[in-house]
């Protein structure tokens, strides 16, 4: 009878391969309904720590006999003394998840979206415990991000095991969810942090305007990015068009909804400028190109090799978002159809402009929980 750790890289690997896992989950319930690890093949249970105190004979009823068990809680310590209670228990071994719902939330799993025509490829990272999206585009020995967060030193280890040097990092808008980490990487590396101007007027740190359509190309495959302004999430929101392939949406457009435009308070201001993004410019374009989010919502969005991807063409057919024709019902379905606001989601945007400056710890505790940047 052993206990052991399971990373949250092996926890996602599950995921994504849709194996078999059962949770306990031992949070407690608010926690635990607000926010939890799910696939399609992991069962998860919750009961709280402090319910275990006394013994977890109840609990060990409740376990299958035949797949992994692994037992979760906010930081790790509590999860290890439970799956020792059960190993004790049962003579059975169990894992605990090391560093708890903290590395969850934190984990990011770099998987390959293709070859760029011509020389490059573009790589997704995604963040399983917050339905996060940001991207590395690669060319040659010189790479941007797209959308990039704070948790640089996982982007930075990937670039120096590809041998790439990230020098661009763009923003495709002011973001309310997560903390950015486009400013910190373009600080590391002595690279160039784009921001879209409309959504800039009160950050406290110099930047590259990201206007409508600027272009830029870099590398030796000299892969080119063009800015795209499709407002409607935020004010400044601004699509990216690369090599003429893909098209990185930020929170404008996902594959399985739209972006919500509330976020600073202006829903009613801005819903004229997402329908407008979403049933015009995004029409005119090139109906081929790749749709790549910032976030994604339900892991049904994930293709069998763990990609969030969709034909543009295909979104015009497949998403709600997009089928709504009457004006006035897409006003009423954006503005009356909001989820809760992004915890912290106030305190995120400051960050994002520079006029505060949390520490690490208070970082993860403003991005704790799911994303909600979607309408639902």
């Amino acid at each position: 009878m052993t206990i052991k750790a399971m990373k949250a890289g092996e926890v996602a690997k599950k995921v994504i391969n849709k194996d078999d896992l059962f949770i306990v989950d031992v949070r407690n319930n608010d926690a635990y309904d607000d926010w939890k690890i799910e696939g399609e093949n992991i069962t998860s249970i919750n009961r709280p720590y402090f319910d275990l105190l006394d013994g977890v004979e109840e609990l060990v009823k409740e376990l299958p006999e035949n797949k992994e068990v692994l037992v979760v809680c906010a930081k790790e310590g509590s999860s290890q003394f439970v799956a020792e209670e059960l190993s004790e228990a049962t003579g059975r071994d169990f894992y605990y998840l090391e560093g708890g719902m903290k590395t969850w939330s934190e984990h990011l799993e770099p998987v390959k979206l293709g070859d760029l025509e011509g020389g490059g490829s573009v790589y997704q990272f995604v963040r399983l415990g917050k339905g996060c999206l940001s991207y590395m585009i690669v060319s040659g020995d010189e790479g941007a991000m797209v959308d990039p967060l704070r948790l640089t030193d996982q982007y930075e280890a990937f670039a120096e095991k590809l041998g790439v040097k990230v020098l661009h990092m763009f923003d495709t808008h002011l973001h309310a969810d997560h903390i950015s980490g486009g400013r910190r990487l373009a600080e590391k590396t002595g690279g160039t942090y784009y921001l879209p101007p409309k959504d800039a007027e009160e950050v406290t740190f110099n930047f590259e305007p990201l206007e409508d359509g600027k272009e830029i190309t870099f590398g030796p495959d000299e892969v080119k990015v063009k800015a795209v302004y499709t407002p409607g999430h935020t004010i400044g929101s601004t699509s990216l068009v690369v090599n003429d392939t893909y098209l990185f949406t930020g929170d404008i457009l996902f594959l399985d909804s739209i972006g919500r435009p509330d976020l600073a308070g202006l829903a009613e201001d801005w819903v004229g400028d997402l329908r407008e993004s979403l049933y015009v410019r995004y029409k005119k374009m090139n109906q081929d190109l790749l749709v790549l989010p910032a976030h994604f919502a339900k892991l049904k969005e994930l293709d069998e090799q763990g990609r969030v991807e969709a034909r543009l063409g295909d979104l015009y057919e497949e998403n709600e978002g997009l089928q709504v024709e009457d004006e006035n019902e897409f006003r009423k379905m954006v503005t009356e159809n909001l989820p809760p606001q992004p915890n912290s989601y106030k305190e995120i945007r400051q960050t994002n402009m520079g006029k505060v400056t949390p520490d690490a710890e208070e970082e993860t505790e403003m991005e704790i929980g799911p994303n909600r940047c979607a309408v639902s």
